[in-house]
């Protein structure tokens, strides 16, 4: 009965991500390379927050506020905060883009705080408008919009020379793995798919402004269908002349979702590239579209997947 319980959860879990995927916003993602400076000054004047009894919404702001070691203050979390493993032994108030403001604030938090595309709206007035301070963190799918997560986070929880710390760490980390990564010629890189979903024989696929954009950017790759903003079904057209020479997808540790075997068996991915090579790279979709601290881990493995290493 446990394990069915635990797969039962993986299952959902793994539901939801792909529902936020295609939930988050729409951002330009900046070239490789390209970084601007942070500026402090904004935030710092801000209020100061009681976040001892904090609820958080997003992944990538549960993570971080476990990386500046302040998971003390978490009372709650949300479906999409699924990583580090001892998140999940916090209360779940929901998937992130169908909040319920009575199941938020039943938790008695002295303060909310969202990632960008949280939602609904009308939530999201209901939450703004409470006693309860709700504040809202920016999302960019750029290494500089990691940086600025880090330090919207740790303004609010009132710890910015921990988050100047965990800023340093991880901007180095990052700048050594798109470094690495951009020593490919342009020539060279491989043209990459992303596959959110292929229910019944339907491919649907990330163009720009999408975390997977970002991720195949940063790992010195080309998103084989930028022609087109965010998330939609391909044509078989579509698909064949995109022609993709690896297909990258989340993992589904539950075994759900379609298998290689059946992804290839379709017509026109078997056309491509990718399908004659057999070339499919799964990867943990939390760890890949974070775009939080262990994104410069996720463009390593990324990259290495494509090219070998």
């Amino acid at each position: 009965m446990t394990m069915r319980n635990n797969l039962r959860r993986i299952r959902l879990s793994e539901l939801a991500l792909t529902a936020v995927v295609m939930a988050l916003p729409l951002i330009p993602t900046a070239p490789a390379g390209k970084h601007f400076s942070l500026i402090r000054t904004a935030h710092a004047e801000e209020r100061k927050l009681d976040t001892s009894r904090l609820v958080s919404v997003g992944g990538d702001v549960t993570e971080i506020v476990y990386a500046l070691g302040e998971e003390s203050r978490l009372i709650a979390r949300d479906t999409t905060s699924l990583y580090p493993e001892a998140a999940l032994k916090l209360p779940n108030v929901g998937y992130m883009r169908a909040l319920s403001p009575e199941g938020i604030l039943a938790m008695n938090p002295t303060a909310i705080i969202a990632v960008e595309g949280s939602g609904p709206p009308e939530a999201l007035s209901v939450l703004k408008n409470a006693s309860v301070p709700f504040e809202m963190v920016p999302n960019a799918f750029t290494r500089d919009g990691i940086i600025a997560k880090i330090d919207r986070v740790g303004t609010l929880l009132g710890v910015p020379d921990k988050a100047k710390t965990l800023e340093e760490k991880v901007a180095a980390d990052l700048d050594a793995a798109i470094a690495d990564a951009e020593r490919r010629p342009e020539t060279e890189r491989k043209r990459v798919l992303f596959i959110l979903s292929a229910q019944n024989g339907r491919i649907m696929a990330s163009g720009t402004g999408t975390a997977a954009d970002g991720v195949i950017q940063l790992a010195g790759a080309v998103n084989a269908v930028g022609a087109f903003p965010g998330y939609k079904p391909l044509t078989d057209e579509a698909i064949i002349e995109a022609k993709p020479d690896i297909i990258l997808m989340m993992n589904r540790g539950d075994g759900a979702g379609t298998k290689n075997e059946d992804l290839l068996a379709q017509p026109a991915i078997a056309l491509t590239p990718a399908g004659e090579k057999k070339a499919i790279i799964r990867m943990d979709g939390v760890y890949l579209l974070g775009f939080g601290p262990r994104t410069a881990s996720a463009v390593r493995d990324l990259n290495a997947a494509i090219y070998g290493g």
